[in-house]
This record gives C-alpha cells, structure tokens and sequence, in this order.
C-alpha cells in the first residue's frame, strides 16, 4: 500500500511539472569579447491574453564604432520578430532608431553593424510579434500599407550599452 501512495506521489508531481508553464526565452547579445543574456521586459502567451512584466534591460559595454551579435533561440527566430537600434553619431546626436523586421523563420542571429567607425550604439531592441493583430474601436484589423494587419508586440529584450573605451 504505501509503495502506491509513493507512487501516485511521484506521478503526480510528474505531471504537474509538465503542465507548468514554460519559462520565456532568453536573447543572447555578444560584443567586444563580453556576453549577456537578456530576460524579456515583458512576455506574453502568443494570442497576448497573458502578460508577464518587470524584466530589466541587459548591459553591455561597447567600443564606439564595435558591433553587437544577437542570438535568439527558436522560439523567437521561428516566430516573427523585429530588431531595433539606437546609435549615437559621432557628433553626440542620436540618429534615427533603425528597424529591421524578420518573418520567414530563419533568421536566428543578427549582427548590428553601425553606419560608420564613429557612431556608438546606444540601444539593441528585439521584439517578437505575436499572432494578435492590432485592432479599432469596433474590433476592424489596423492594416498597413500593404493591406496587411499590424500585429502586436508579444515580447521585448532590450539591451543598454555602457560605451567602453577604446583600447
């Protein structure tokens, strides 16, 4: 008898450990010999009916003119996603944020290169998209230009950089 209550014990934590909920992933950033892994900002399930925030931003610091790698894992790489980034001209004024989007599923790392040897990066942004599509006040899709629905932010990894010296 008391082997079957072990038993059932140990089958049920079994279970209810595949039932827990996956963690959400993590997004590599690599520059100048240094990592970081980044936990989302916020993450939400893929239709964004559950949300979890409060993450922080990754640090990294970077030489001016350096690039940065970004390495997602698949669950982010399979999905939809967009890269956006920050720099600082050599003049010591942002330039425009550069957004680059991914949607085919095969993009599983990216490495931001910036436009000249004197621009600092600043901010290295990922967000994946999630399958819910941005909507008006009566429920219509906001489409874009294209006639295609605007989908929502599911998750955001960002990373800030401390700008190094040079060596």
């Amino acid at each position: 008898m008391r082997r079957l209550v072990v038993a059932l014990l140990a089958g049920g934590a079994v279970t209810l450990a595949g039932c827990s909920a996956p963690s959400a992933p993590e997004i590599t950033f690599y520059a100048d010999g240094e990592s970081t892994t980044a936990q989302p900002l916020s993450y939400c399930d893929a239709k964004l009916t559950s949300c979890e925030t409060g993450g922080e931003p990754a640090n990294l610091r970077v030489r001016t003119g350096k690039p940065v790698q970004v390495s997602l894992p698949s669950d982010v790489s399979s999905t939809p996603w967009a890269l956006n980034v920050q720099f600082l001209g050599p003049d010591g004024k942002p330039r425009p944020v550069r957004q680059q989007v991914f949607t085919d599923g095969k993009q599983h790392a990216y490495t931001v290169v910036p436009d000249s040897p004197g621009d600092q990066l600043l901010v290295v942004e990922v967000q994946q998209l999630g399958a819910a599509y941005a909507a008006d006040e009566q429920g219509n899709p906001i489409v874009d230009e294209n006639g295609q629905p605007q989908l929502v932010v599911r998750g955001v990894w960002s990373l800030q950089i401390e700008p190094a010296a040079r060596r």
